[in-house]
């Protein structure tokens, strides 16, 4: 009777329990963090034609195809109306096709596959400028100097052919084989290659070297995926081999990329714990900090950040994480005015959306953004603040926002249309002038030809004394002028403005001579030396302990 009572009791109990194991369950899947991203790829069938709208988009495409007078392409059908969805939304959320969305990938992850090549077009000839060291070509034996003839089954030489077309001619699938043609440099004789393509790093880090015996200097060109790692690379470099003390990040140009590679470099540079360095948050997207570890590997003193109006999203966020929490002096021109966090989604077809899912705030609490309402007055931003003098004189700065928020010390910073710099360094004007930028453009062309035939002239010439005591020789730049004025259709200016610039000129030149016999590091040194804020960036950190300390308070 015992077994029986208990076992009507458990058949009475058992569907409650179910019941009550199933509500728990399902209140706790509630509370978990979902795996999946914010948008999944949404297929015909898993949904009714009215879901979405995608069955409207559907019809429409088989309407046209069947009934339109003309033949239509329905993939670029597709692309331009998600395209044209995107575009609904704001400047920064976007649509890639499969093709498109791989560029994007390897300029985002800092790698490619291909066969590791730097390469100029002169005069229709492609000319290889730098073998990658360690890469496919180099150790092919390719060599600076060559000259590409045929690329597979495709010729390359004097025939037009432009730099995306080349490059899309190398680049290929990791393993896969391309046949080339070169012109030996030195034999000047055809060799045939058969290169296996690899997976190629483009590094993030421009150039590393020390600007003084105790300033280093780091030029970023992106935030890839690698660009932590290869930032404390040279960081750990200039520290053990060159005692670095002050550090001077060159952002300017630099249009942005990975978040968590800014915040990290960040935590680097302060020796604080749970130091907010920034947050996002979005209408889906909760709240979210980042903050500084306080485990920095090196001790960085004094911090100078180059800024100019090309400085982007990620450059903005370490730039105003610098700003607000009086970590060092930002000098240049305002930032392009970026606040915005994308994500990426893929499709089905490869093709990916980049979409805005969040603000970023600086740690003061200011959002940077500035106003998209008006996409042609956004697209013109840059170019409306040459027109209006704000590249020359810094109280025609124009904010969108004039909310004051205030940095750790209390200094007033402002929001809204870009992080306006600590000292404010105006663009020459000559640099802008048709004069300058006509001949700059014939620069390298003509260096590599000079060079071709000197180079052994600079043999046992060391990278410090050419940086520090050649000069371009009065007959070499002559040369230059000749050069490209032949090159230039319709050059119509004075000797006298080609006067104003030619002390850019020579400097340029003799850069870009330094590239070709040293690497990018000599480049970047000789061009700093005429390099306004470089110079004031310098001057700064030489300042005695109080002058610096009362330029960030």
């Amino acid at each position: 009777m015992v077994q029986q009572s208990t076992n009507r009791n458990w058949k009475i109990w058992l569907p409650f329990l179910i019941s009550l194991v199933l509500v728990i369950g399902i209140l706790v899947g509630m509370r978990l963090p979902s795996a999946q991203p914010a948008i999944r790829v949404v297929h015909q069938d898993d949904v009714n034609a009215n879901a979405l709208g995608r069955g409207k988009v559907e019809e429409l495409i088989r309407y046209i195809e069947a009934k339109y007078v003309d033949p239509v392409d329905r993939e670029k059908l597709l692309n331009d109306a998600i395209a044209s969805v995107m575009d609904d939304l704001d400047p920064h959320s976007n649509y890639y096709s499969a093709e498109d969305a791989i560029g994007v990938k390897e300029s985002l992850e800092g790698k490619f596959d291909g066969i590791g090549i730097e390469f100029l077009i002169i005069d229709d000839t492609i000319m290889v400028l730098n073998a990658m060291p360690d890469g496919p070509s180099w150790e092919a034996g390719i060599k600076q100097g060559d000259k590409l003839i045929s690329v597979g089954d495709s010729l390359v030489a004097g025939v037009g052919i432009n730099s995306e077309q080349i490059m899309n001619l190398l680049r290929g699938e990791k393993g896969s084989e391309v046949d080339i043609t070169v012109l030996d440099a030195e034999t000047q004789e055809l060799t045939d290659y058969t290169i296996a393509r690899d997976r190629i790093p483009t590094s993030s880090v421009e150039t590393a070297f020390m600007l003084d015996p105790n300033t280093g200097f780091i030029r970023l060109s992106r935030f890839t995926a690698q660009t932590y790692e290869e930032f404390m690379q040279n960081l750990e470099g200039m520290v053990e081999k060159d005692k670095l003390e002050n550090l001077v990040i060159d952002l300017r140009q630099n249009p942005g990329g990975y978040l968590q590679e800014t915040t990290q470099i960040l935590s680097q540079l302060f020796h604080e714990n749970d130091k907010l360095l920034v947050y996002t948050e979005g209408r889906t997207s909760p709240r979210k900090e980042f903050e500084t570890t306080g485990r920095p590997f090196f001790d960085v003193n004094r911090i100078v950040v180059l800024i100019d109006e090309g400085s982007a999203s990620a450059s903005e966020i370490l730039a105003g994480a610098i700003q607000d929490n009086d970590r060092g002096i930002l000098v240049g021109r305002r930032s392009f005015g970026k606040g915005l966090v994308q994500e990426r989604y893929s499709l089905s077809d490869g093709s990916e959306i980049h979409l805005t899912v969040a603000r970023y705030y600086t740690p003061s609490g200011r959002s940077i953004q500035k106003s998209y309402s008006d996409k042609d007055e956004y697209s013109r931003d840059v170019a409306d603040r040459y027109m209006n003098g704000e590249m020359i004189d810094e109280d025609s700065i124009k904010l969108q926002d004039s909310t004051v928020f205030y940095t750790s010390r209390g200094r007033a910073v402002y929001a809204g249309g870009g992080i306006t710099p600590d000292v404010f360094v105006p663009i020459d004007t000559q640099l802008l002038s048709d004069t300058y930028l006509l001949l700059l453009r014939q620069i390298p062309a003509f260096v590599f030809r000079y060079m071709e035939g000197e180079k052994k002239s600079f043999e046992g010439v060391s990278e410090e004394e050419f940086i520090a005591e050649y000069r371009v020789p009065e007959s070499v730049f002559e040369d230059f002028l000749a050069y490209a004025e032949g090159r230039i259709d319709r050059f119509e200016s004075t000797e006298t403005e080609i006067q104003d610039v030619s002390p850019w000129l020579r400097n340029d030149v003799k850069a870009r001579m330094g590239r070709y016999l040293y690497g990018a590091d000599a480049y970047f040194a000789i061009s700093n030396q005429m390099d306004a804020d470089v110079q004031k960036a310098l001057e700064l950190v030489v300042k005695p302990e109080d002058q610096w300390r009362a330029s960030i308070e």
